[in-house]
């Protein structure tokens, strides 16, 4: 058996193994990968979702237990110190010696930091790994805790740099951006797009400084600063380097392999270095005189590794890669494809541009302008995906190819249909995905759905950049075998969200039953539909989930959060998180009476865990006692709106947040919608309530309040969107309302407003139309249906304490009042735990 040792467990390293176990001649070798971390390879492209989650697990690309099971040894947190050549072995760093028949290199790069006088300070780090990130979370909180206007700078304004930038704000200091070129991206967008780029992340917090050398890091053991130059200074607290990468190439120098003038082992297009038993892919990579820094060159470098090594010799890389890329840089799209930058003499550029909306669209087109050459898309790259298929397959353009980038308004022509794409058509890059391998696993019956089309094909598992044409792909191929394709919420209805809502409206029916009978086919429902119509029915008729709580899930039907240990979690509601003495000490001997685990919640409440199901309207009616109420932290509901302090204490306020924060909350609470909904208000642009992380948020400007729309702190964060500046306080609750109702309307069960927003044809300047300009004429409707919501608004809670009837639900079991004496807790830092999972 044959033995490859492949050297970097990252992202390529780890395609790499997974195309090689699929091989049906991998039984026939044995592999070995080493990683110098201490963790299996993940997912660097979403590194910054480690901010939100701070969960490294998500970002796992496949668990320790996939390599064992199919045969691969992996060996973590141990480097590989050496290569010789002649006896083909590897030694790493705790002198342990391994044969290879194979060697594979994937070290990839290492951030480059510049020789800059002071960059070994305290508080100065590199943006790599998941341990850098840990690093900087700790830093950042020492630094709030010390200093709650704290400043942080990335040193590098391209691609990493500005995830960098989203980095700072998710961890609440004062973003700077300090790039040496003249502009934001230098090796991706031309000046223009460059400079709309830089007016859009300046609207939302960050601070641009371009052409800025840096001489030196101040500060006395710990940075305090950067100096520019004489009298240019920048105060910072903290500085995150983002100044590229250079290859990891000190492996192959040290064993004498050829490596390029500036780094990279050179490799030809089988990925074959100067010793034909060893390989290098991805960023260690030098090919065509040049390191590519983007995924899925690295991952076709994987397959065409993997196919030499079986004996498949015909398999080699392309001579030109495409290096067209999507990205959403802090909730702002940007890509370009082709050649962005094209001179004269090779083709014409058309340009469209809108600064007051932040979009920039550039097209380069031949000199007989009949072929796409490439683009530049800033603000908007909605178009993305099919003008990069017009691109590399030289399809055919209007004959006023401005009409590629125009809006409709204004004589811009829709796209083609994915279906005129060509079978070769690569729709996925990352994994190598082209449309006919798509239509293909649905023609013959492996796939018959998206689910299925992305399991058989891998097809959006990478950058996701993809998605949307997979889904229209699968969608039309389907349509075109003659499948319908369904939008109905499940089995029981061939009907969608859209569709109950208005036959319940209409019809005015207040029972599932009286729903399920007149418009379903039979049976009696089930955990899809009758939670959803339990929504539509409280967003109609302001029912609370009492009115019938047996189609509620398990949240809802209990007014209470269920825990993992089968108890419960009480929030009562703290409007804008502000709250008095009384009601904090009020809250702290409930929670010491039912002894329960106390914890203040991201969203600015305190939550009390460990309530068992009979304990819970017992703590409900002393909570109402005390003037609390529900938090509806159960419901797909309005959860809270986080305020800062405004000013009323704030030196920086320039409005009163907090006032206007329990405004709207109290005036939203309890609405049910197709999914939560959190909001926020910041007294000015130093966001500290994360508003723009919100389902909506305000920020205090001189002249009035911004509203921005469509944020989501999820799995999948989105900054909020600017909806409308400068507006007084009743323009935007009157604006809001139109929003949340035509959101509670629209959007399909459980779509978060940011997901709906994407997807909403039009986007936000057909909401603009709807909601500020009444473009539809229902404005008016929209405001009633919120005011009787509002209107009509009761305490969950209140209700339930007070109805004898629905007080026989709170009981463990249907035929004793007797308590659960399964339920174990163990001491943790004074208070308690579920025992765990064994």
């Amino acid at each position: 058996m044959q033995h490859i040792i492949v050297v970097g467990n990252g992202m390529v390293g780890y395609k790499f193994c997974e195309k090689f176990v699929e091989k049906a001649e991998s039984k026939d070798f044995k592999i070995t990968v080493f990683g110098e971390e201490p963790r299996p390879a993940y997912d660097r492209v979403h590194l910054s979702e480690f901010f939100e989650s701070q969960n490294a697990k998500a970002l796992e690309m496949a668990p320790a237990e996939w390599y064992a099971d199919n045969n691969i040894d992996l060996i973590t947190g141990e480097r590989v110190a050496d290569i010789n050549r002649t006896s083909k072995t590897i030694t790493t760093a705790r002198d342990r010696d391994f044969s290879y028949d194979y060697l594979v290199l994937a070290t990839g790069s290492s951030p480059f930091v510049p020789p800059i006088k002071g960059v070994e300070k305290e508080g100065v780090f590199v943006y790599r790994t998941i341990e850098d990130l840990e690093g900087m979370l700790a830093y950042a909180a020492k630094l709030k805790a010390e200093k709650p206007d704290a400043r942080a700078a990335v040193l590098g304004g391209g691609l990493l740099g500005l995830e960098a930038g989203k980095a700072v704000m998710d961890m609440g200091l004062e973003p700077h951006i300090v790039e040496f070129a003249p502009k934001l991206m230098p090796r991706q967008l031309d000046s223009r797009s460059s400079q709309v780029l830089k007016l859009k992340l300046e609207s939302i917090g960050l601070n641009i400084h371009l052409s800025k050398a840096t001489n030196q890091v101040l500060g006395d053991g710990a940075i305090s600063g950067m100096e520019f130059g004489e009298d240019d200074f920048l105060d910072v607290d903290m500085l995150i380097v983002s100044a590229g990468i250079r290859p990891r190439d000190e492996l192959g120098r040290a064993c004498g392999l050829e490596v390029g003038v500036r780094g990279g082992i050179v490799v030809d297009n089988t990925m074959k270095t100067s010793d034909e038993n060893i390989y290098a892919i991805g960023e260690i990579a030098l090919y065509n005189q040049m390191i590519y820094g983007l995924v899925a060159p690295g991952y076709d470098m994987a397959a065409v590794a993997v196919e030499q090594i079986i004996g498949n010799t015909e398999a080699v890389m392309p001579a030109d890669i495409d290096m067209s890329t999507k990205l959403k840089l802090i909730g702002v799209d940007v890509a370009s494809f082709g050649e962005p930058f094209m001179p004269a003499s090779k083709g014409h550029s058309i340009i469209f541009e809108n600064k007051t909306q932040h979009l920039y669209k550039r097209i380069n087109v031949s000199l007989d302008g009949k072929t796409l050459l490439g683009g530049i898309l800033v603000g908007d790259a909605s178009d993305y995906s099919m003008l990069h298929q017009v691109y590399l397959n030289a399809m055919a353009i209007p004959e006023d190819p401005s009409q590629l980038i125009l809006p409709a308004s204004e004589g811009g022509a829709v796209l083609g249909d994915v279906m005129d794409l060509p079978d070769e058509a690569q729709i996925c890059s990352c994994e190598s995905v082209t449309k006919g391998q798509i239509c293909g696993v649905i023609e013959n019956g492996e796939a018959t759905d998206l689910a299925g089309v992305v399991s058989c094909t891998k097809a959006g598992t990478g950058c996701g950049g993809c998605k949307p044409m997979v889904a229209d792909l699968t969608n039309a191929t389907l349509k075109s075998l003659g499948i319908e394709v369904k939008d109905s919420v499940c089995e029981h209805f061939d009907l969608n969200r859209q569709d109950l809502y208005k036959i319940i409206q209409v019809k005015g029916y207040k029972k599932f039953n009286e729903v399920l009978d007149n418009h379903g086919n039979g049976g009696h429902g089930c955990e899809l539909c009758k939670p959803l119509i339990a929504s539509l029915m409280a967003s109609i008729h302001a029912d609370t989930a009492n009115e019938e709580y047996a189609i509620q899930d398990s949240n809802d039907r209990f007014l209470a959060n269920i825990q993992r240990n089968g108890t419960y979690s009480v929030v009562p509601r703290v409007p804008g998180g502000e709250i008095t003495p009384d009601k904090l000490i009020a809250l702290g001997e409930i929670a010491k009476k039912y002894d329960l685990y106390t914890k203040i919640t991201g969203g600015v409440r305190i939550d009390l865990f460990g309530a068992t199901l009979n304990q819970l309207p017992l703590i409900w009616k002393e909570l109402i006692s005390h003037g609390f109420e529900s938090g509806h932290a159960y419901g797909k509901s309005l959860r809270t709106v986080k305020t800062c302090v405004g000013s009323t204490w704030c030196r920086y306020g320039m409005d009163e947040s907090v006032s206007f924060g329990i405004e709207l909350e109290n005036r939203y609470r309890g609405i049910r919608a197709p999914h939560k909904i959190k909001g926020g208000v910041s007294g000015c642009i130093r966001e500290c309530a994360e508003a723009r992380g919100k389902d909506f948020g305000l920020i205090a400007v001189e002249g009035g309040w911004n509203l921005y729309v469509g944020g989501n702190g999820g799995a999948n964060p989105r900054h909020a969107e600017l909806f409308a500046e400068q507006i007084d306080n009743e323009t935007v609750i009157k604006y809001l309302d139109r929003y949340l109702m035509f959101y509670m309307r629209t959007a399909k069960p459980l779509q978060r407003t940011a997901a709906w927003q994407e997807r909403l044809e039009g986007g936000l300047d057909y909401l603009k139309e709807v909601i500020i300009e009444d473009k539809l004429g229902i404005a008016e409707d929209l405001e009633k249906e919120m005011q009787t919501l509002v209107n009509k608004f009761e305490c969950e809670w209140t209700q339930a304490v007070n109805n004898p009837e629905m007080m026989k639900r709170f009981n463990h079991f249907v035929n004793s009042e007797d308590e659960d004496e399964n339920l174990v807790f163990v001491p943790m830092r004074d208070q308690k735990m579920p025992e765990p999972w064994v």
